[in-house]
């Protein structure tokens, strides 16, 4: 690659993990898949059914660039059943996952001299390399693996300067699933400047509530998609709920770069928010079940976490006493034990030495994972 983009954007580890594990795989050694944030589980059964109609009445043209007004409507109802709030299908729209959401949104607030945006370091490994495609700055807040390693106010408050564009929250959090406080949430809202918040997680919390910064304050982008909690990640259908100002801006991006969302996913996204999938329910449960199940799992290895995650379905694991390179510890795993994992690396330097295990497995695969993680160390002299 010559271009600037190509020489300076970083790999996405975690693929590269998986590219290794499937080149294992082909030549017939067995993998446990602890790697990647992917549900296990299907799409609930009437979100499929009404894809499939809606292909089979020939829904497969063009909609409007925002979304089909109906799921629009939707997600606003969503999230003010969710939140107690009041927000317009105006202020929404529909997008191809969270992914595009991100870039439009953050291309509506970068100028490309610079502008900062400030985000936590662990972070999602795409937010940087999306910002200095666009010419913007990350403004990186060293955070603490005591405070779950979310941004902590105080420090967000000092970043802030004049070059600041916008606060990126990730909660509850990939790659720690933890969950912000609600304390440092509304404190952070209350800045003065623009949150993004990506809340695709949300709904997959176990024991605790998630708020949405859009209970806190007007001036944010909320980042959401189906991926997740609806075990949807191949639909690639998410959104963006904008402040009333910026949804133009946003909506002749998207104009742009997608021309419009999915049509036939569109009307899956539509039954997956108006009706009722009993599916969700049980699956939550099991990635509880799974969660508590690894948590003593590691524990009795001797990897730990500060502070424990009740969100998404990660581990991020402190593997520093056994070697302080994650990278080349995840992969000696992945050769020798035969199990798939992500290097703390991938999210920035304050996660180096830590590893990030995800349980969007089986419990049968998770035990068999968490057998060969433990004979692993017990090959290379560590006792937990």
């Amino acid at each position: 690659m010559n271009s600037k983009t190509g020489k300076e954007m970083k790999p996405f580890i975690v693929m590269d993990v998986l590219r290794r594990a499937l080149e294992l795989e082909e030549k017939g050694k067995h993998i446990i898949h602890m790697e990647i944030g992917e549900p296990d589980f299907d799409t609930p059964s009437a979100i499929i059914a009404a894809g499939i109609d809606s292909l089979r009445r020939g829904e497969t043209h063009y909609t409007d660039s925002r979304g089909i007004l109906r799921l629009r409507r939707a997600v606003a109802k969503y999230y003010n059943r969710n939140y107690g709030l009041d927000i317009s299908e105006t202020q929404v729209l529909i997008t191809m996952g969270v992914s595009p959401a991100l870039l439009a949104v953050l291309s509506s607030l970068i100028n490309n001299n610079g502008d900062e945006i400030i985000l936590s370091n662990p972070y999602y490994p795409c937010y940087p390399n999306f910002i200095k495609h666009l010419g913007g700055t990350p403004h990186f807040i060293h955070t603490k693996a005591e405070d779950g390693f979310h941004l902590n106010p105080a420090m967000v408050k000092e970043a802030i300067g004049p070059d600041t564009k916008a606060i990126l929250v990730n909660s509850p959090s990939n790659p720690v699933g933890t969950v912000i406080s609600t304390d440092a949430l509304s404190e952070i809202c209350g800045m003065g400047i623009p949150v993004i918040s990506d809340e695709i997680y949300h709904g997959l919390v176990y024991g605790q509530k998630t708020h949405s910064s859009l209970e806190f304050t007007e001036n944010t982008y909320i980042l959401n998609g189906f991926s997740k909690i609806f075990a949807m990640t191949g639909w690639r259908l998410g959104y963006i709920i904008a402040p009333a100002e910026a949804v133009r801006k946003i909506e002749i991006i998207l104009q742009n770069f997608f021309i419009s969302p999915n049509s036939f996913a569109q009307r899956g996204g539509i039954a997956a928010l108006e009706l009722n999938h009993p599916e969700i329910e049980e699956m939550k449960k099991k990635y509880n079940s799974r969660r508590k199940f690894l948590l003593e799992e590691l524990s009795a290895m001797g990897l730990n976490c500060a502070v424990e995650p009740k969100g998404a379905f990660y581990i991020f694991v402190d593997a520093r006493h056994i070697e302080k390179d994650s990278y080349k510890l995840a992969f000696d795993i992945l050769e020798k034990a035969g199990v798939a994992l992500t290097p703390g690396i991938d999210f920035g330097d304050q996660g180096e030495g830590y590893l990030r295990l995800s349980y969007a497995n089986s419990m049968e695969n998770l035990a068999e994972g968490a057998s060969r993680l433990q004979q692993y160390l017990n090959n290379n002299g560590y006792q937990g």
